[in-house]
């Protein structure tokens, strides 16, 4: 089949490798002027157990009031924030207590497991570094840390995962470099846990996908898909392209192009912070990924970089950094791991970015509901971790072959 698919970021690219694997023919229509420059640029790099990742689902701790109106709030509504940004937080807190939101997680993890199987086999196969980290861990002050995690820990188990809690002295053990003189109570540990960088491997993903046949248009916005038979339309056209079927993977555009249909996907731009520090001292510096549930900050290990990464922002505000979300990652690098990261040095790189989130957190999978249109979207703060796995998961469903879960819980239809 001639198959396009709008959005070159992670998704959208091992979207178009699987396809291509499969023999169709595949051209990639992407507005900005290269890959992976939005939500896969600069992500916090924790692949696994992708359910511990900050913000990754609204049943994990969203139902803290703290959390979200707190002295110290981990979420923020952000300048320009309107109607349509506190209708979807409202959104996003039922779904927290919804009776279907365990069911969520329990597909979020298991296609999590499978995701992460598929990007180990394609590392091994592109024989690529992508400056892969081992281990996991979750720090925990005191008790109450750990039931804002619930029922996280229990699914992962359930799932077949090694999630351990371990004390204060075995924490330090694997992490040299925490900080002696902040109290903890001790970690949940997850020894499979890993961390590496989501762009590195997007940009090898994008040069095997072509070796593939793929053709990537880049500065080519797609203003509309039409059916019966499907056609794009790209600004500047004249006339409309011809496909077979259409996969969407652009995030809030590709809600854009499904209301014309009929079809609403709340996709809301949730944007976070990271920051990426080279490396000062390696006995200082964490030798994995640790998270800090209380403020939802993740601090991983990238190569000879350290990335902190947090924050929760809906509305654009105006395309601004907010100062104290900062000042918390760089208390947060800083006090964690004093000594690990050159933090002013000048290459030091801030990024702010929308992570297009589904009230329930879960992406959308599948097939549309219209004819010839494929959904590949709304990944949120997962989509580096749920990439591979989702692509392979559509591939097989394009082709009606069988797939290794079921996706029903993916399906658009749920709003």
């Amino acid at each position: 089949m001639e198959i396009a698919i709008v959005g070159a970021g992670i998704v959208g690219i091992a979207t178009a490798y699987e396809l291509a694997c499969d023999g169709h023919r595949v051209t990639v229509y992407e507005q900005r002027s290269a890959a992976a420059e939005e939500a896969s640029f600069a992500s916090s790099g924790l692949l696994a157990p992708s359910l511990l990742i900050p913000w990754a689902a609204a049943g994990v701790g969203a139902a803290s009031t703290s959390m979200l109106w707190g002295r110290q709030p981990a979420f923020r509504m952000a300048r320009g924030a309107g109607r349509a940004e506190y209708s979807w937080l409202l959104r996003w807190r039922k779904a927290a207590r919804s009776p279907s939101a365990e069911a969520t997680l329990t597909a979020l993890e298991r296609l999590g497991r499978y995701s992460l199987e598929r990007t180990r086999k394609l590392s091994a196969l592109f024989e690529i570094d992508i400056e892969t980290s081992h281990g996991t861990l979750v720090l925990l002050r005191g008790k109450h840390d750990l039931r804002k995690l619930q029922p996280v820990p229990d699914l992962l188990r359930n799932g077949g995962s090694t999630i351990t809690e371990i004390d204060a002295d075995t924490t330090r053990l694997i992490e040299p470099g925490l900080c002696p003189d902040i109290p903890l109570l001790g970690a949940l540990h997850a020894p499979d846990g890993e961390a590496a960088n989501c762009r590195l491997f997007a940009q090898v993903m994008r040069y095997a996908a072509q070796e593939h046949g793929v053709k990537f248009l880049f500065n080519t916005r797609v203003e509309s898909i039409s059916g019966h038979p499907v056609t794009l339309q790209v600004g500047g056209d004249s006339t409309p392209r011809r496909a077979d079927a259409v996969v969407l993977c652009a995030g809030l555009a590709s809600a854009g192009l499904l209301r014309r249909h009929g079809v609403n996907l709340p996709v809301a731009a949730l944007h976070g912070y990271t920051i990426s520090a080279p490396l000062r001292e390696e006995l200082h510096a964490p030798q994995g990924t640790v998270i800090d549930p209380v403020h939802r900050i993740t601090i991983a290990r990238q190569g000879q970089r350290v990335r902190v990464s947090g924050g929760a922002e809906l509305g654009h505000g105006g395309g601004e950094h907010h100062a104290e979300t900062l000042q918390k990652l760089y208390s947060a690098l800083s006090g964690w791991f004093p000594g690990g990261a050159q933090l002013s040095s000048q290459q030091l790189q801030i990024w702010r970015g929308a992570r297009p989130t589904l009230p329930d957190g879960a992406p959308a999978l599948g097939a549309s509901g219209i004819p010839g249109l494929w959904l590949n979207t709304g990944h949120g703060a997962c989509g580096w971790a749920l990439a591979c796995g989702s692509a392979r998961l559509l591939a097989d469903q394009i082709a009606g072959a069988p797939m290794a879960m079921e996706i029903d819980a993916f399906g658009a239809h749920r709003f």
